[in-house]
């Protein structure tokens, strides 16, 4: 086993101390509504620099302010947004953490919005939930734009990496899912088109030499749902405009079928494992994987290149560091804060 879970990692030019992601999760704690990260954030991704993250990824972040799964979500559609994430990202930045952003729009699932946009009039389950209306094409290719200037703006704030959220039932998974996408335009009868054509435009922001990750559910779970061959495809048309990296969940678009989610540890990887081997390109294992020993075996078998740990995280801010301790790494190499370095 000669690739592990504390091993660093280099990837263009994403230089990473270890392998361990914290996964993007909503805080939803923006109590100004206007999308500005504050104190909150702050401690919390820094606090998880300290303990130790390889790369953090900011959570859903969105390109419009009814793009927002509720109004006390992260934005990034405004100039004005750049100083709070500048510090934010340079805070992360002095515990030895790399950075990512994860850019999204949520489409249907906008709970707060008016009036939700999707790419049909298709309503996502559930009483909280709005109809949406279709947007039109020149609405469409505002939208490419509107990803474009968010990025524009992340790159500016000094992130390391992009994440594009094209999972879990938001916009981008929206475009290239049958289920929810009925369009007879050019945006229908090419299901990944949107995708790419955010994909083009948001490469243009970012320097050539930074990775772009994108977020895909491989397959989904509602009836008559896709399933991985169908993603796989979405994903080569994908990696063709310039996607670098896939982050690899599953489903979100609806409520579970006769398919249903495994909720068992390490249920996604062997999804990870099939994109690794039929792209060719770097992946990001995510999942219940808050187990040392399993993270471990992740990347000592070759079924992901990093593995990404939430609810884990949540609980335990230096989930990474106790890891490498539970995995017999040396606290010099787990990079134990000095100031905490007598409590181990």
């Amino acid at each position: 086993m000669t690739e592990q879970l504390f091993s660093p990692y280099q990837f263009k030019s994403l230089q990473l101390n270890n392998r361990v992601v914290m996964a993007p999760m909503c805080q939803y704690s923006v109590t100004a509504k206007d999308g500005i990260p504050n104190d909150w954030h702050q401690v919390h991704y820094v606090s998880r620099a300290v303990g130790g993250t390889g790369l953090i990824v900011i959570e859903m972040t969105d390109v419009d302010p009814d793009g927002r799964i509720t109004d006390n979500d992260l934005g990034i559609w405004s100039d004005e947004h750049v100083p709070a994430f500048t510090k934010l990202v340079d805070g992360i930045h002095a515990y030895g953490s790399k950075v990512a952003i994860q850019i999204a729009h949520a489409g249907r699932k906008a709970e707060d919005a008016p009036q939700p946009v999707a790419p049909s009039v298709v309503t996502f389950p559930g009483e909280k939930y709005k109809e949406p209306r279709a947007l039109s094409i020149e609405e469409v290719e505002a939208m490419v734009q509107k990803f474009a200037d968010g990025v524009r703006r992340a790159v500016q704030a000094g992130v390391d990496t992009i994440e594009l959220h094209g999972a879990h039932g938001y916009l981008i998974h929206q475009f290239h899912s049958p289920l929810m996408n009925h369009r007879e335009d050019v945006y229908g009868q090419d299901l990944s088109r949107f995708g790419v054509e955010v994909i083009r435009a948001v490469k243009k922001e970012m320097p050539a030499d930074m990775p772009l990750i994108l977020r895909i559910s491989a397959v989904e779970y509602a009836d008559g749902g896709y399933d991985i061959d169908h993603t796989i495809n979405i994903a080569r048309a994908y990696q063709d405009a310039g996607v670098d990296m896939f982050h690899i969940s599953s489903g979100g678009e609806g409520p579970s079928g006769q398919r249903k989610p495994g909720n068992y540890p390490g249920y996604q990887v062997p999804f990870a494992r099939r994109f690794r081997e039929e792209l060719n390109v770097p992946v990001i294992a995510v999942g219940m994987l808050e187990d040392a020993a399993l993270a471990q075996a992740v990347i000592g078998n070759g079924d992901a290149d990093l593995v990404a740990v939430g609810r884990g995280m949540l609980r335990d801010p230096y989930w990474a560091n106790h890891a490498a301790l539970e995995l017999g790494v040396s606290k010099d190499q787990a990079a134990i804060a000095e100031q905490y370095s007598r409590g181990y």
